[in-house]
């Protein structure tokens, strides 16, 4: 009988086994609405039931506004309510942040994953009105996404419980790792938890989390939703059997970047997805030997 250690709140919006997925381009660098389409489904089939389209993997400093909500539309309109679709609406500039979640919430988004701003290194003060003020624009639930290895700024715990008292603002996706802040935030709120870093899964779920929002899912979606069904059953040996097998992706992921890592990984699994926009950069060929050695060790 199921114990429940893994959480279910928050995943009527942004479900338990979610994709950061790569935004596909073709050779030219255009959009590639079909292979998005493609990759979308398969990662469904796979065992996803979430996915964040125009992320962090999605390129979203590079993708257009208009090339995000595109492919949000053309993924809504192929697999419907198949899949929830949290979009990647935060960006450094509030005014930008509410357009983009309008127009996302428009396209059909069940959630909406709102990033700290980045760059400029806001106060405390100014992620409280950031984040209010976007969540006041919308109805669409929002994640909030504590990065401070890229945004330098992190939201501290008392900004988040206070962010926690916004009825619109219902989740957190934590590549933070304070997992004692946030036991304590789960306890005292009502904001559901997301691993946001693939190596903390296993240590995020245990502790209440409700579900995690992957990288290395573009290629380990089926073992991700088995690792989070052992953690709910109770069977923390089995999950951790799981994620030790997945190692060698973390590595890669780690070593490459989740962008390059993800697409190249694709690549070798015979989905192609293009190569990236600039800054970011394609694998040299003996990094993706070594790609394809990590794939192989992960069972892959």
């Amino acid at each position: 009988m199921s114990t429940g250690i893994a959480a279910t709140r928050g995943a009527e919006f942004f479900g338990t086994v979610s994709v950061a997925m790569v935004t596909p381009f073709k050779k030219d660098g255009d959009l590639d609405l079909d292979a998005g389409v493609a990759l979308a489904g398969h990662l469904v089939d796979q065992g996803c039931d979430a996915l964040v389209l125009g992320g962090t993997t999605g390129e979203s400093p590079t993708v257009r506004p208009s090339e995000k909500i595109d492919l949000l539309k053309a993924v809504r309109a192929e697999l419907g309510d198949r899949v929830k679709l949290t979009a990647g609406s935060g960006t450094y500039d509030t005014a930008e942040s509410v357009e983009l979640s309008k127009l996302s919430q428009d396209a059909g988004a069940d959630g909406l994953l709102v990033v700290t701003p980045y760059y400029s290194r806001p106060s405390q003060e100014g992620l409280y009105r950031h984040f209010t003020t976007v969540a006041d624009a919308v109805d669409t639930p929002i994640c909030l996404y504590d990065i401070p290895s890229r945004s330098v700024t992190p939201i501290e715990t008392e900004t988040l419980a206070r962010l926690a008292e916004h009825p619109n603002i219902h989740a957190v996706k934590d590549a933070k790792g304070d997992i004692p802040a946030a036991m304590g935030l789960l306890e005292q709120t009502d904001l559901a938890w997301y691993s946001g870093d693939d190596p903390l899964n296993v240590p995020w779920l245990a502790v209440g989390a409700t579900g995690m929002i992957s990288v290395i899912g573009h290629v380990a979606a089926a073992q991700l939703k088995k690792l989070r069904d052992a953690v709910d059953s109770g069977d923390l040996a089995g999950a951790r059997a799981i994620a030790t097998a997945l190692t060698p992706l973390t590595q890669a992921q780690g070593r490459l970047g989740g962008v390059t890592f993800a697409k190249a990984a694709l690549k070798l699994q015979g989905i192609e997805v293009g190569a990236p926009r600039l800054p970011i950069i394609e694998p040299t060929p003996e990094e993706i030997d070594r790609l394809a050695e990590d794939l192989q060790r992960a069972g892959i």
